[in-house]
């Protein structure tokens, strides 16, 4: 069988050393290394001497960009007009809060009037009525006195006879004129 290990490299001391320790901390022998690193360059692209990967720097910026640009397109295409028309809908919430605010205080303050008005106009027709019921009573008691003083009368004028002076008739009449007056 014929091996397939047949090439060698040769590297200074300190390069062995940094080696074999990063063999050592991977877990892995140094040729296995070795094999990895050379995969790892050929598939990848990168150049080992730019410690700064330039490669992966830009090809993470270019991402980045792409990823911004889809943002802002989404943001102008999407977030904008939502929020435009999210804005109309509050301020037109808001004028018809305002709106319906003062139209509901304006009608409570009218009802409040109003109200006032007719507990006024009760009142007033409340004393009307007392004074109307009063009114009543009164008439209804001079009515009641009346009848007194005129059945008090009649009695009288019945009572003379032919015989009576015209001074008993005039003295009946004088008080009789001065109970209606009293009344």
């Amino acid at each position: 069988m014929e091996d397939i290990n047949v090439r060698s490299v040769r590297y200074p001391l300190l390069v062995d050393q940094k080696f074999e320790k990063l063999a050592l901390k991977l877990g892995r022998t140094k040729r296995q290394l070795f094999i990895q690193m050379v995969d790892y360059f050929y598939k990848s692209k990168k150049d080992p001497a730019d410690l700064n990967d330039e490669v992966l720097k830009n090809t993470l910026m270019k991402n980045h960009q792409q990823y911004i640009g889809f943002i802002k397109t989404q943001e102008n295409m999407l977030l904008v007009p939502m929020k435009s028309l999210m804005d109309r809908i509050g301020e037109s919430q808001r004028q018809v809060i305002d709106l319906f605010n003062t139209e509901v205080l304006q009608h409570n303050v009218d009802v409040l009037n109003n109200q006032h008005a007719l507990a006024a106009m009760f009142s007033e027709i409340a004393k009307l009525m007392e004074a109307i019921l009063q009114s009543q009573k009164n008439r209804e008691t001079l009515k009641a006195q009346f009848m007194s003083i005129l059945e008090g009368y009649i009695r009288s004028r019945e009572s003379f006879t032919i015989m009576t002076l015209g001074k008993e008739k005039e003295e009946l009449i004088a008080v009789v004129k001065d109970q209606l007056r009293s009344l």
